[in-house]
């Protein structure tokens, strides 16, 4: 049978990640970044971590260069940060506030955590150059990191119990002023909702970032690639292949328009989603629906 590389990636995306900029300086001074979602450890004694650059990757000259590099893990907020190390620029340090860390490999601001690396080792990865580091500084900002799942960016929310009310030692008796606490009742919400959402939206066979693509394909006119890539939290490399994959399922076509077949799976996805709502908001009366809206419109607003 013939491998599917294509497949085979999309498959990969169902592992979550989180999300970095790689970064390093040649002797020269010159600068490079990429954006990576394949950092992992390796051991802790010595500390040494990897992360693997493709082959044909213009950056890696300076890479394989340099004494050391920077692991710079993004946080929750730095999506813009993350599109641009994701993609050719001839200058991607332009208004990128950075300082130096370890052999001058630029360490971002306002990240998660960082890892400031030596070269310890190259292995060779296939189409992949795997690059190990031996950690000799790290800093933990403890800001809430971004993640990467299904090709779309994500955010973590962190479970707070058991899923249900028999096994869940945070119950409303032993723990009152937990489940007085509107960030806890906030979480707990979003995640039923998740917990039910997404299996019904997964049962389509599209995965989080092509289902994203074709709803806003199906409410919008004329959209470009470069305008689908504004209006959706998905990065540019997976939005082309997001793209490519909606093409293969004949959903929609080369100007970018649904399909009959597409618009009847938007309309499934869009079905999905109104009947989670339905199921959510049917608890409440018309006018303690309008309050909820209202409260979550002013929150929206006024939240930093």
């Amino acid at each position: 049978m013939e491998f599917d590389a294509k497949k085979f990636r999309r498959c990969l995306g169902n592992f979550a990640t989180g999300v970095t900029v790689i970064t390093a300086k040649s002797s020269d001074g010159t600068q490079v970044g990429v954006t990576a979602n394949s950092f992992n450890s390796v051991s802790l004694d010595p500390p040494l971590v990897l992360w693997s650059i493709v082959k044909t990757s213009s950056s890696y000259a300076v890479f394989d260069n340099a004494s050391h590099f920077s692991v710079n893990i993004l946080a929750a907020d730095q999506i813009d940060l993350s599109n641009n190390f994701a993609k050719p620029s001839d200058d991607k340090f332009a208004n990128v506030e950075t300082q130096p860390g370890a052999g001058d490999a630029p360490l971002l601001m306002n990240t998660a955590a960082n890892f400031q690396c030596e070269k310890y080792q190259i292995v060779d990865g296939g189409d992949h150059w795997i690059m190990i580091g031996k950690v000799v500084a790290f800093e933990n900002h403890g800001r809430a990191p971004l993640l990467y799942v299904q090709g779309s960016y994500a955010g973590a929310i962190p479970f707070t119990g058991a899923k249900t009310p028999a096994q869940n030692v945070a119950s409303e008796q032993t723990l009152a002023r937990l489940h007085d606490s509107s960030i806890y009742l906030m979480t707990k919400v979003l995640q039923k909702i998740q917990e039910n959402y997404l299996p019904k939206q997964s049962s389509t066979g599209l995965n989080t970032s092509e289902a994203r693509l074709l709803l806003v394909l199906s409410d919008t006119n004329g959209t470009s690639v470069e305008d689908l890539t504004q209006l959706v939290t998905i990065p540019a490399v997976d939005v082309s292949s997001g793209l490519d994959s909606l093409k293969s399922f004949e959903l929609i076509d080369d100007n970018l328009s649904l399909t009959s077949k597409g618009h009847d799976m938007a309309e499934r996805l869009w079905a999905i989603s109104n009947q989670q709502q339905e199921d959510i908001l049917a608890m409440l009366n018309e006018s303690e629906r309008e309050i909820f809206k209202d409260i979550l419109h002013i929150l929206l607003k006024k939240m930093p």
